[in-house]
């Protein structure tokens, strides 16, 4: 950060280790889609040496060589972890993806890390860059994680350096936009035939220095007698915003009364405002030229992150309790200290199975090692609680392709752990005779449904393993075996959330699956009162079947169920068969009656009936009370009933009249609307799930990304007759429900 000159080729072809908490930084990148990420990760390695002049690693690949899947889509879809060298410090750099769908990856990111650097297009809209990162930076921001500003791209600039500053001191400024500020200013070469001058230097503002990067090579000049004028706006500001933040109050009197404030003072305070969370650096990069070492502002970003940034002593560890929940204060980063770890990512390999990225909060991790493994509260999505204990693999540092043994992993620092095979992400690893856990982070909630059966009877037998597996890579998919509508479903975040599960199921595990239409689980009932009678006389060799019975149905209210009422009189039913014909009764109220719906809310009363001395048994009253609802049926108005969900949105307050608009569009009724915060609003509605399959993609679409939304079952209500008309025209076994 103080503009110090760098000559050392950094950690090429050698694992980067680190024995001390004090020398690691832990940085995850953020950024919208697109916003050149993992471009500037591929710069920083190269910057510090950790790749050659071709961005190639010892084995040909690149830093960002990690998944099939990736390659072929062209878009980050999970976590990456880049261990650099810099200075003497380790930085792991926390590559996540930008499209919403895999927030989960983002948020493992976040946990992970203890700075933040988010990444912004010059060339990307407004919209992009107040969306879903805007939401990120204000959960950094309640948590004081550091955090600073990269803007990529200055050479398709549709914005300019300028405005995408402008732009952020708006956005993530909040009450104080002074506290995001440049610390370099680009300096442009001529302008090209396609009207944009590229980027070829920066401008130190605290220096007044020129660092020309036009060659490729990071070199320092004085500026020109026209510069200095330039700068002195911008300098001012800056200056100001530091002294604002300092904790010498006596800077502020000094630098109004005109004296000189030394350079050394001014990055010592600069670099504690950083930390504490409290100050917001804007800086500038772009990727080496071809046959380049440095990328335009990689020096000044990596300076940032050793100088500025938080060592992991300096961040206190999520809350602590043993398995049974009993608080465990005090624990802190020490490599001395009891083993806290935690899985912030699971992955297979084809060759070594799965591995596991893991966080070490305190203690040391090593190889060969038993450990406890304790997690994590994600029953609902699939996830069973673990309480085990399993002994680890090797440990490595992953580079591209690549798999860079490490003999340790000391507390505040990330190593990849194999053969943990109970072990999934969020779960925390301890000693098994000091059992710890970690409280789990937020994980977002999957509302996209997506049903899925197996291609062929070969894929059945690896249908559930394959999911099990699926779902223990990722926390943020739910796999539900509805009992209802007989379907396996995946929840999941979005359409490209869908296509990666499928995609991994056929390519990773080896099973070909189908997607089929979801069911919603739609109900019946009846719409009046109705009687009938159940049958079932038959003679045969030996012992016949003989049973009949006489029912009434009557409507209950909605949340009733089935309940069965016994009115016989004079033993015409014996006592022995009134179970008999309640549990045909029930049995035939599961399968439905017209649309093979469950049938609900209703009161079945048995009335009469005639028995056999020799040939009524249980099996024959079974069958006649199914029958006697059956012909019931045949008598009375079915109504089919849906589901209604209670649907809470959350939305910045410029979005809550389309919102309300597209809910009102849906069947829904917006039943209220809250205040949430400063420029947000909680919209609360009632929609029919029937409605909202695909609200999780729509929503986003109508707030550009910012929109967040959770639901929960309200109650069961009759389909309207519209609706149930499109309805049978859908599924032909909704036939029978013509109106009566």
């Amino acid at each position: 950060m103080g503009d110090k000159a760098h000559t050392h080729p950094g950690a090429a072809g050698r694992a980067v280790t680190a024995d001390r908490p004090a020398s690691v930084r832990n940085v995850v990148l953020v950024g919208h889609s697109g916003s050149g990420k993992t471009t500037l990760v591929e710069a920083l390695a190269l910057t510090a040496g950790a790749v050659n002049r071709a961005g190639r690693v010892e084995d040909g690949g690149t830093v960002s060589d990690h998944d099939e899947i990736e390659h072929r889509r062209q878009r980050s879809v999970q976590l990456s972890l880049v261990p650099l060298e810099w200075d003497g410090y380790k930085i792991n750099l926390l590559d996540t993806p930008g499209y919403a769908d895999f927030v989960g990856e983002l948020r493992a990111g976040l946990r992970a890390a203890d700075a933040a650097l988010f990444v912004v297009s010059a060339a990307q809209e407004a919209e992009a860059v107040a969306g879903a990162t805007r939401t990120v930076w204000e959960e950094c921001a309640a948590v004081g994680m550091p955090r600073a500003i990269v803007v990529t791209h200055l050479d398709t600039a549709r914005t300019g350096f300028d405005g995408m500053t402008r732009l952020c001191a708006r956005i993530f400024g909040g009450d104080d936009p002074d506290a995001v500020v440049p610390l370099y200013l680009p300096v442009h070469g001529p302008e090209g035939p396609d009207g944009h001058a590229p980027a070829t230097g920066l401008v130190g503002l605290l220096s007044r220095r020129i660092l020309d990067y036009s060659a490729g090579e990071r070199r320092e000049k004085p500026p020109g007698p026209g510069e200095l004028p330039l700068i002195e706006e911008a300098r001012d500001r800056l200056i100001e915003g530091i002294i604002a933040e300092s904790e010498d109050e006596t800077l502020m009197d000094r630098y109004l009364g005109g004296g000189e404030i030394d350079l050394g003072t001014l990055i010592g305070d600069l670099e504690k405002a950083v930390a504490r969370g409290i100050f917001h650096p804007v800086l500038a990069a772009a990727p080496a030229p071809p046959g380049g070492r440095q990328g335009l502002g990689t020096v000044e970003l990596l300076d940032l992150v050793t100088g500025g940034f938080p060592s992991p002593l300096e961040r206190p560890a999520p809350e602590i309790t043993t398995p049974q929940g009993t608080p465990r204060p005090g624990i802190g980063c020490d490599p001395r200290g009891p083993l806290v770890a935690e899985v912030v990512r699971t992955a297979s390999d084809p060759y070594v199975g799965r591995i596991s990225l893991v966080r070490v909060f305190s203690g040391t991790l090593r190889p060969d090692e038993l450990v406890h493994v304790s997690g994590h509260g994600l029953t609902d999505r699939g996830h069973e609680d673990h309480d085990v204990e399993e002994r680890t693999g090797a440990l490595s540092s992953p580079f591209g392709r690549q798999q860079r043994v490490m003999g340790h992993c000391v507390a505040g620092d990330l190593a990849c752990v194999g053969k943990l095979s109970a072990a999934e992400t969020g779960d925390t690893l301890s000693a098994p005779d000091d059992p710890l856990l970690m409280k789990p982070w937020t994980m977002p909630d999957p509302l996209l449904p997506l049903a899925v059966q197996a291609h062929s009877k070969a894929d059945e037998d690896k249908l559930s393993q394959g999911l099990a597996r699926l779902v223990a890579e990722d926390p943020t998919m739910r796999l539900e075996h509805n009992q209802e509508t007989r379907q396996v479903v995946l929840w999941c975040l979005g359409e490209a959330h869908m296509d990666v599960a499928l995609e991994r199921l056929r390519t990773r595990y080896g099973v070909q699956v189908d997607a089929v239409p979801f069911k919603v689980a739609l109900r019946e009932t009846f719409g009046g009162s109705s009687a009938g009678r159940g049958r079932q006389v038959k003679q045969s060799g030996g012992h016949g079947q003989f049973a009949i019975c006489e029912i009434e149905v009557d409507p209950l209210p909605p949340g009733s169920g089935v309940e069965f009422v016994d009115k016989v009189v004079g033993g015409a039913v014996p006592r022995q068969f009134v179970a008999s014909v309640e549990k045909g009764v029930r049995a035939q109220a599961a399968r439905g009656v017209a649309a093979g719906r469950p049938l609900v809310d209703i009161r079945v009363t048995l009335l009469d009936g005639k028995s056999h001395s020799v040939d009524s048994s249980d099996a024959a009253f079974q069958t006649a009370g199914a029958l006697a609802l059956r012909e019931a049926a045949v008598e009375a108005s079915i109504h089919l009933l849906e589901p209604v969900a209670e649907v809470r949105v959350l939305v910045p307050d410029e979005y809550v009249g389309p919102v309300m608009s597209d809910l009102s569009g849906r069947r829904g009724r917006v039943v209220g609307t809250e205040q949430a915060g400063p420029g947000r609003t909680l919209v609360l509605a009632e929609v029919p799930e029937l409605e909202i399959g695909r609200y999780a993609v729509d929503l986003r679409s109508v707030t550009h990304g910012t929109g967040r939304f959770s639901r929960s079952y309200a109650r069961h209500e009759p389909v309207p007759p519209t609706v149930a008309d499109r309805l049978r025209e859908q599924e032909g076994d909704l036939a029978q429900l013509a109106p009566r």
